[in-house]
């Protein structure tokens, strides 16, 4: 059975920006101290949502080290390395390890994509040269290459992988994998309304978008499943689920981002290709902050 490299929230955090498209650090800082005084569970940085996408090499470890050392151990730093190049993400890996990180977060090949075979390759290679333990990151409607159940019991036979955050939106493939691959391999749902069916069926948290504007609240759910408390972790998922799908109204991170700057945070804009979201977006987006009583609240 593999050490748990967290369990509960652990938020998918943005990269705030100046309004010249340069990393906010000073925003940054804030950021996680906010996270960390509402007890998130673990801080996920240069992911999806962090817009690694767009960040070059240097600015990539450069966040990566500024995060490792504004936590300073308090909770678990897991850096995103992922790269549809296998050798791009072995170095982004190695500099994340150099810099003190707890764990990497590595998403399948986009674009090029490749074959279950290839996935066993990229991974375990990855794996090889690194000795921090590793979460993969599934997340087919992105990427285009899905990690299938009999994969998944193929990887985690390697040490050092040792979870995954799973975002194919499949029930019945992670009810698979758990069969598959029991308490070798942790699962934290990838879709913050997934959380709570995710944890019914073993998961050990959530990797969540939600949580950077509602890290308290994100964190009481994960609790409650960890505590086998499902109606009332059901309650509280049903009470915020409209405000955790609206994040996916546009193309992550438009919505969380806009949503940061609504509540009082310097997020700034998402860098290009990414572009503000539509009138009426924002307003259905503005719309249903309100309805929570968000709007302004860390001004």
């Amino acid at each position: 059975m593999n050490k748990h490299i967290f369990t509960g929230s652990g938020v998918a955090l943005i990269t705030p920006m100046h309004s010249d498209g340069s990393v906010n650090y000073k925003e940054l800082a804030r950021l996680l101290e906010f996270q960390i005084e509402n007890g998130t569970d673990a801080i996920i940085a240069c992911g999806t949502t962090g817009e690694a996408a767009t960040l070059t090499v240097k600015e990539h470890c450069d966040v990566l080290s500024f995060v490792c050392e504004k936590v300073a151990g308090r909770i678990p730093v897991i850096a995103g390395t992922g790269s549809n190049d296998t050798n791009t993400a072995i170095e982004l890996s190695k500099s994340a390890e150099a810099s003190g990180a707890d764990a990497l977060l590595s998403v399948t090949p986009y674009y090029n994509k490749t074959s279950q075979t290839g996935l066993i390759r990229h991974f375990t290679t990855i794996a090889d040269n690194i000795d921090l333990p590793m979460i993969l990151y599934n997340v087919p409607s992105r990427t285009g290459c899905n990690i299938k159940p009999k994969t998944y019991a193929e990887l985690c036979k390697h040490e050092n992988i040792i979870a995954t955050k799973e975002a194919n939106g499949d029930i019945s493939s992670v009810s698979q994998t758990r069969s598959l691959c029991g308490d070798n391999l942790d699962i934290y749902s990838g879709n913050d309304d997934q959380t709570v069916p995710f944890m019914s069926l073993g998961a050990q948290g959530v990797i969540s978008v939600f949580a950077n504007f509602c890290p308290k609240e994100m964190h009481e759910i994960c609790e409650l499943c960890l505590n086998n408390n499902f109606a009332e972790a059901s309650k509280m998922n049903f009470h915020y689920v409209e405000l955790m799908d609206i994040m996916f109204s546009d193309v992550n991170p438009i919505p969380v981002k806009t949503a940061m700057n609504l509540i009082g945070f310097n997020a700034g804009d998402c860098r290009l290709p990414l572009v503000p979201m539509s009138y009426s977006g924002y307003h259905d987006l503005k719309e249903c902050l309100a309805k929570y009583d968000l709007i302004g609240k860390y001004a």
